[in-house]
C-alpha cells in the first residue's frame, strides 16, 4: 500500500515542482497573474472584467489566496465608492518566466475556438524515400 502524499518527506524529487504549483494552484491563479504582469495595477472589477467566466465570489478567493501567498499586493483607498487596486509584488513579479513560459506553450500547442480548446498535434516528419 502506497503512503499518502503528506508523508512522503524523506526523498521527494518533486517537491520545488509541486512546492511552486501550489501557488498556482487555482483555475483562475494563473489568469490573474497574466494580467497582473502585462497590466500592472488593475481594480477589482478590471480584472472582472478580463475574466468574464469568473464569478465574483472565485475571483475574490483566489485573489485572496494570491494576497496570502505575498504574490499579489491589495490596497484598499477610503473613498466612496470603495476602491480597491491590486498589483504584484517583487516576489509576484519573480513568476514571470514561469508565465511566460505557460503563455508561449499555450500559443504553440492549443488553439481556441467556438468555446472550446484544441490541442495541437506536431507534425511528424515523413521518412524520407532514399533509403
Amino acid at each position: 500500500m502506497s503512503k499518502p502524499r503528506a508523508k512522503l518527506t524523506d526523498n521527494f524529487p518533486g517537491c520545488p515542482v509541486e512546492s511552486t504549483l501550489s501557488f498556482l494552484d487555482g483555475k483562475w491563479k494563473g489568469v490573474i497573474l497574466h494580467h497582473l504582469l502585462e497590466e500592472g495595477t488593475l481594480r477589482f472589477n478590471e480584472l472582472r472584467r478580463r475574466i468574464p467566466s469568473v464569478t465574483q465570489r472565485m475571483l475574490t478567493k483566489q485573489l485572496r489566496e494570491l494576497e496570502e501567498a505575498g504574490l499579489v499586493q491589495r490596497t484598499v483607498f477610503p473613498v466612496v465608492p470603495p476602491r480597491v487596486d491590486y498589483n504584484l509584488t517583487p516576489l509576484g513579479q519573480t513568476l514571470e518566466p514561469v508565465i511566460a513560459a505557460l503563455r508561449l506553450w499555450g500559443s504553440e500547442h492549443v488553439i481556441c475556438r467556438d468555446g472550446r480548446k484544441y490541442m495541437v498535434m506536431e507534425q511528424e516528419e515523413a521518412p524520407s524515400a532514399a533509403a
